[in-house]
């Protein structure tokens, strides 16, 4: 009997979830197939990898990592975490809630070193096409060995695409900008806060990453940041350095005009604008076309693409559950491949993505919006084995997060959550986060104690 063969494309959260989801199957004595990861970086994590490139790497492609140096965790970890794999089991202790990239990396990769599943994973290796054979009844993929130059083609039964769409940056033009004196970004290509020390910043967009990057600015030292928004200010009680205006309508020069009329002088811009989903080694046929929705159309199941059920998409939603919905999402993907789970006809499959869109267009606020993905989340674990975990309580968690933000902006990462797994409380940082410059594992696994000895001594 011939094994089946499944490409996944990327090594990051979704990609690793779907070894370990396979793993979890042969662990549990199933014959799985052969699984080829192909990841165009030169190590697993996805994202969460960082490096100081930015527009083209060594090999002459487009970077694809938008990480940047001093981020944290934007969300409390116990909203995360793997049902098969606690932060407690990984570390060897309680760790805060509230840890910097370099901890969730080694986390995320952990998980698949403990268990073996390396496998075939072809790094420096990205895919550039992917074509569906009616006839063989496969898809032929077609991938580049970066340091070789080497392109070749093999043969596969499944396409999983777990690439993620944080990478490809939406970036629109103003007025102005041709003659602007400063620097302009977009958050892809932001790396270093300590670039903006003693500047007047504006950052264009009122998302996740606008929030975020000018935290960091404000906590290494930039001068003065202002937020220029489309529909609704972020409307956080910021420091007295802040400001939030309607949209940018040109730059005169170094001075920024608002729809309202003000005007402010600034010395660089980042443009805080989102992302695009953008397959460029897909054919039409297989691409998936959508902006960030809670529900994107054309995937059954969030996953399953309708046009051709042998193909599936990972993490293409946006987003409050991260690691644990990859998994819950990989886990049912698994499933089908092996037989497990039989798909409806393709009619059935498009009523139901047309019903979960229905709901998520009826959304008011950002709590229906958590509820709405903690049942689309409980709605993929009710089909396969996935250990199952308390998704009241992460819904939850989440609400509280949301509210201590509002709290307090500058400090929300100093709080403290619950284990929704071990039942551990985690313990505070040993430093409040607008002082913890230095974001290094070692540095923030330091024990309190230690700490404490230090600054005495």
């Amino acid at each position: 009997m011939t094994v089946k063969r499944i490409a996944v494309i990327g090594a990051g959260p979704s990609g690793l979830a779907v070894l370990r989801a396979f793993g979890a199957a042969r662990k549990a004595g199933k014959d799985v197939p052969e699984i080829v990861c192909f990841e165009k970086q030169s190590d697993p994590g996805g994202m969460w990898n960082y490096t100081w490139r930015t527009g083209l790497d060594e090999y002459g492609e487009p970077v694809h990592a938008s990480m940047y140096r001093f981020l944290w965790s934007n969300g409390p970890k116990e909203g995360l975490e793997f049902s098969d794999y606690t932060f407690e089991e990984h570390f060897g202790r309680p760790i805060p809630s509230y840890p910097p990239r370099s901890v969730l990396l080694d986390y995320i990769v952990g998980r698949i070193k403990r268990d073996n599943l390396q496998g075939d994973m072809r790094f420096n290796t990205p895919v550039r096409d992917v074509a569906w054979d009616a006839q063989a009844d496969n898809f032929l993929v077609t991938a580049e060995d970066l340091p070789s130059g080497h392109v070749y083609a093999e043969r596969f039964d499944n396409v999983i695409v777990a690439s993620g769409h944080f990478s490809t940056p939406n970036v629109p033009v103003f007025s102005g900008f041709d003659l602007f004196p400063g620097r302009i970004l977009h958050a892809h290509d932001f790396r270093d806060a300590n670039e903006f020390a003693g500047k007047d910043i504006l950052l264009v967009g009122s998302s996740y990453s606008a929030e975020d990057i000018a935290s960091q600015c404000y906590k290494y030292g930039a001068k003065s940041i202002v937020f220029s928004y489309r529909s609704k200010p972020l409307g956080f009680k910021w420091p007295d350095n802040f400001e939030e205006h309607p949209l940018l309508l040109k730059v005169d020069g170094n001075i920024a005009h608002f729809q309202d009329g003000s005007t402010r002088k600034v010395d660089a811009i980042v443009l805080c604008t989102g992302y695009k989903h953008h397959f460029p080694f897909l054919p039409d046929s297989l691409r998936l076309k959508t902006n960030n929705r809670l529900y994107p159309l054309d995937l059954y199941k969030g996953v399953c693409w309708v046009d051709n059920p042998k193909m599936f998409y990972l993490g293409m939603q946006d987003q409050y559950y991260t690691f644990n919905m990859f998994d819950a999402q990989a886990w049912f993907v698994r499933d089908v491949i092996m037989g497990r789970l039989e798909l409806p006809s393709g009619a059935d499959m498009t009523a139901d993505t047309h019903a979960w869109r229905a709901r998520e267009e009826a959304l008011e606020d950002a709590y229906q919006e958590i509820d709405f993905q903690t049942e689309y989340v409980r709605d993929l674990m009710q089909y396969t084995d996935y250990p199952p975990f308390d998704l009241d309580k992460v819904a939850q968690l989440f609400k509280e997060w949301k509210h201590d933000k509002v709290e307090g902006i500058m400090t929300f990462r100093d709080r403290s959550y619950r284990s929704v797994l071990t039942g551990t409380m985690a313990p505070p940082h040993h430093t409040p986060w607008l002082d913890a410059l230095d974001d290094s594992l070692e540095a923030f696994l330091t024990p309190l104690e230690e700490v404490r000895a230090k600054a005495v001594g």
